[in-house]
């Protein structure tokens, strides 16, 4: 009978058999071989690159009067489209104290908190596949800055004629970087493409592929989904901002899979181990 074995490379270099070991590669296959990651290291790197992320996102001009005028664009293409809900959605929460005081504070912290632990979940119990998701959300997050810098958008909430709700400011709840006393810390008008929606489908995405539990997979596809009702509900984002979003995070995952061979997820889950064809007895 066959058996499904699952060999590290070292087991195949002391059997004789060829051995695909990154020492025999080139410097540049090294690169892209998955490692196990260092603790160090990922808190240096994930330090360094989101204070870069925030230095070069805030020292994108705020050019009010062209983020307003592509707000207006937007905001005329979505009713041409025929989903120019935002309006709507925006006041019948803000309608509703408790729950859109919660979203602000969802908005405000879960960006955050779910993709760090996301990562650290990653690191622990997925190690062959962190530097590759972590390559995809990182290169999200670049590609980002690009569209902040050449299409500099108005979020809802700041269109003097459109009729939307402030909720962070209206209720005074704790949060949003771009309301209140927090509004001076961040670029005011860099909507387009949305990275709570690139971020929180990355994290999305990552626990519905990798989790077992079915909990947790409902949970992981649900994640972005509330996600894209809250930054709706609270006027900081238009629908096509998410779809800017997307756009970054498939981005991402085409250079993770360009890089590394394939999607994270189909990645082994420790490195140095290689799954084999089953081997006839």
């Amino acid at each position: 009978m066959g058996d499904a074995r699952v060999r590290t490379l070292d087991d195949l270099s002391a059997s004789g058999e060829p051995s695909d070991r990154p020492a025999d590669k080139g410097r540049l296959a090294r690169l892209r071989t998955p490692r196990a990651p260092r603790l160090w290291f990922e808190i240096l790197l994930i330090a360094l690159s989101y204070w870069t992320y925030s230095v070069i996102r805030n020292a994108v001009p705020e050019q009010k009067v062209q983020a307003l005028r592509n707000a207006d664009w937007i905001w005329r293409a979505e009713h041409a489209l025929g989903i120019a809900v935002e309006h709507t959605v925006n006041h019948a929460v803000n309608s509703v104290t408790w729950l859109i005081v919660s979203m602000n504070y969802y908005y405000a912290t879960l960006h955050f908190i779910v993709t760090i632990c996301v990562l650290i979940w990653l690191y622990r119990w997925h190690p062959g596949r962190y530097a590759a998701a972590r390559l995809a959300l990182f290169a999200t997050t670049g590609v980002a800055l690009v569209g902040f810098y050449f299409f500099p958008l108005a979020p809802p909430r700041l269109m003097p004629d459109g009729g939307f709700v402030d909720t962070v400011i209206q209720h005074g709840t704790w949060g949003s970087m771009a309301s209140g006393n927090l509004a001076s810390m961040s670029n005011q008008y860099a909507a387009m493409p949305s990275m709570h929606i690139g971020w929180s489908l990355w994290c999305g995405l990552t626990i519905a592929l990798l989790a077992k539990p079915l909990w947790a997979r409902v949970l992981g596809l649900l994640y972005p989904a509330t996600t894209l009702t809250v930054i709706v509900s609270t006027a900081n984002h238009f629908w096509l901002d998410a779809l800017g979003g997307v756009l970054c995070l498939a981005f991402g995952y085409a250079l993770a899979c360009a890089w590394f061979g394939r999607l994270p997820h189909r990645l082994a889950q420790y490195a140095g181990a290689m799954e084999l064809a089953p081997l006839k007895a």
